[in-house]
């Protein structure tokens, strides 16, 4: 058997997975593209259009779409500066100047030679016209003396038949080099019974057995081995539009040249006039191919006929795929992208690529982070909010840990330890103080050696860690959405901390009651994703006074629980709210708005709410302002830079939780350290 198995694994054949995506591969990671959609969304995108632009720049080890349009330019242009559009004609001149060549060294060196036909023969050499056309009609009736020069004058006739022939269908030229009568024959055949199954075809006519019946017959001349009519149309079509394209992007003289050789192909002008009925009928049944374009074509590298029209198929396969790559046109997807094609014009890294977005983008479609609404709009899920909310926390976390603070992942509902053991009791929830439990064991038992030097544990002997009581917290975190705050850069900041703060007491501390409120001229209770998804507001307006009065309703609705009060703004209140509902607002702001926003601060400090205020920027007046409401209510000020808001927030909330004064512990710096960029009075 040992023997058996050795010869199978010697036998072994390893290759590279072919039969779509890689099962061995690792799934897509969505955390990097989850946090880049959700940080365009916050500044003002729409979900599909961050899902769009994730997808456009790629991640850090990860081409985009941007990328891969840039090699396919690249592709393109190199195609362009790289080659002309003269191959054939050079190929045609240098076969006929080998010819002139033999022939004189025959007339030089053959002494039985009439000195009167020598002459003659010279002189007609002598006045071969430059042009590869003319000279070939001149030299059409030419008695050859030299075997080899005779052999490289029918040269330009079987390569001209060749060329025009690969123009239409590719590998032709190589297939009929050497070609016999008999192939020629096989390919005028062939000629004649397309052009009668694509007459049928533009009739109605046609039928499947018709179709069938000519590929049994010609289907050695058709590389694709279409399956129908339809797809030898395309590929017919495809490449006799690209053929017309070259001749259109050559010169005037370059297109006559080639017409008046046209007619010595094969010595056949029925050649020539079946291939211009195929172009005909191909015109007619594939209108919309790109029969006109053209392009420049300044390289050093000359093409041949059929090497020319492969390279402009290749260019429009390039625009094809720049089209796709561009996701511009409507209803435009990523699994658009024709990935043989890009495999053929880039190779197989830039269809690892491109697969690998696709199938990111259908991970986001299928993990239940995006769904289509009902209207066809592309949304963030609830999952989606709690994946990017964990991944702010954890930058927060990160950010506080550096400064040597307490982390938020050691955060939860059962309180901080204590430093204090008890006996565990029935419905204790809290951890084992593994050391206490151990010795309690190993005391009970020191009389009584266990086999072996283990340790029997006891109910009686565990003991738990005692952590501080806590109580319920009713928070409302009231942020400013004025038109100050979009056009100073503070927008996404804000909302990334109303997000991490969200998904800390959804996640850690759920008896708590968050309440979010955004305030510009008017203020609004809002959900997380109403806010995360809020386009930036543009009206002017600061009004404290309504955010403050939903926020101690939101107090009095839960009066068993701790109120604490978060206000993030960049100014002072300008508008209040009238008796009536309506909206007032002046600037500089009016006494009365300051006395409503007072007025309405105090009874939230009658309601036992601790009050935080983070001040944004720089503006004395605000300073002024915030310092005053602070003193009044006892509460505290923080100044951070909009980088370090969300660490701020979440840290004040997590002292004011602890039950410290003004929410800081043992003062502000305390918690925090020094050095994060905002201060606090």
């Amino acid at each position: 058997m040992a023997r058996a198995n050795r010869r199978l694994t010697r036998g072994s054949r390893y290759g590279k997975y072919v039969d779509g995506p890689d099962p061995l591969a690792p799934p897509v990671d969505l955390s990097e593209a989850l946090d880049a959609i959700g940080e365009d969304v916050m500044g003002g995108s729409s979900p599909e259009q961050a899902l769009r632009e994730f997808l456009r720049r790629g991640g850090r080890d990860q081409a985009g779409l941007d990328d891969l349009a840039r090699r396919v330019a690249e592709r393109r242009r190199e195609l362009a500066q790289k080659h002309n559009l003269d191959g054939t004609l050079q190929e045609i001149k240098e076969l006929l100047d080998s010819a002139v060549l033999a022939e004189r060294k025959q007339l030089a060196r053959d002494p039985l030679m009439d000195e009167g036909e020598r002459a003659l023969a010279q002189m007609q050499l002598d006045n071969v016209p430059a042009s590869p056309a003319a000279a070939v009609s001149e030299l059409n009736g030419y008695d050859w003396k030299s075997g080899e020069a005779r052999a490289d004058f029918e040269k330009i006739k079987d390569l001209l038949g060749r060329e025009m022939l690969d123009q239409r269908f590719a590998g032709m030229k190589n297939a009929l080099e050497n070609a016999t009568d008999a192939d020629r024959a096989a390919v005028n055949e062939m000629m004649t019974d397309l052009n009668a199954l694509l007459d049928a075809h533009k009739r109605g006519d046609d039928t499947s057995s018709q179709f069938g019946e000519f590929m049994a017959k010609h289907g050695e001349f058709f590389s694709e081995n279409p399956a129908d009519i339809d797809e030898l149309l395309d590929a017919l079509a495809a490449r006799a539009a690209a053929a017309q394209r070259m001749r259109n992007s050559m010169t005037q003289e370059q297109r006559d040249e080639l017409d008046a050789l046209a007619a010595e192909a094969f010595g056949s002008p029925e050649l020539m006039q079946s291939l211009a009925e195929l172009d005909g009928n191909l015109r007619d049944l594939r209108p919309g191919e790109d029969w006109g374009g053209s392009e420049r074509m300044e390289g050093q590298e000359g093409l041949g006929l059929g090497d020319g029209t492969g390279v402009f198929q290749d260019i429009a396969d390039l625009d094809e795929l720049s089209e796709q790559l561009s996701q511009s046109y409507n209803g435009s997807r990523i699994d658009d992208l024709d990935l043989d094609k890009l495999s053929r014009q880039l190779g197989d890294d830039a269809v690892v690529d491109a697969r690998t977005l696709q199938q990111l983008e259908k991970a986001l479609r299928d993990s239940g982070t995006m769904k289509r609404s009902s209207d066809g709009r592309l949304t963030m899920t609830p999952k989606a909010m709690r994946q990017l909310g964990k991944s702010l926390l954890r930058d927060v976390s990160e950010k506080m840990g550096r400064q040597g603070n307490r982390e938020i992942r050691q955060a939860g509902a059962a309180g901080e330890r204590s430093g204090a053991t008890r006996e565990w009791a029935f419905g204790d929830t809290e951890p084992w103080d593994v050391t206490r439990t151990i010795t309690n064991a190993i005391t009970r038992t020191a009389a009584d050696r266990l086999p072996g030097g283990g340790v029997r544990i006891e109910i009686g002997d565990v003991e738990v860690q005692e952590t501080e009581a806590r109580t319920r917290a009713a928070v409302a975190l009231l942020v400013d959405t004025s038109f100050s705050m979009a056009m100073d850069g503070r927008w996404v900041p804000m909302k990334r901390t109303a997000l991490a703060l969200h998904t800390l007491i959804t996640s850690r501390f759920r008896g708590d009651d968050l309440q979010l409120i955004g305030f510009g001229r008017h203020a609004e209770v809002m959900d997380i994703e109403h806010l995360v998804g809020l386009d930036a507001r543009w009206d002017k307006g600061t009004n404290l006074h309504h955010a403050l009065l939903l926020a101690n309703r939101h107090f009095r609705k839960h009066p068993n629980a701790q109120p604490v009060l978060l206000i993030v703004t960049d100014g002072e209140p300008t508008s209040h709210l009238e008796a009536n509902g309506e909206v007032f607002f002046d600037y500089p702001p009016h006494p009365l708005t300051i006395a409503y926003a007072v007025r309405e601060l105090d009874n939230s400090m009658r309601l036992g709410a601790k009050t935080t205020f983070f001040r944004l920027g720089e503006d004395p007046g605000l300073a002024r302002f915030i310092d005053s409401m602070a003193r009044r209510v006892g509460g505290t000020v923080v100044a951070p830079e909009a980088d370090d808001l969300s660490a701020a927030v979440v840290g004040s909330y997590l002292g004011s939780r602890r039950g410290d004064a003004g929410g800081t512990g043992g003062g502000y710096d305390d918690l925090f350290g020094r050095g994060w960029g905002w201060r606090a009075s």
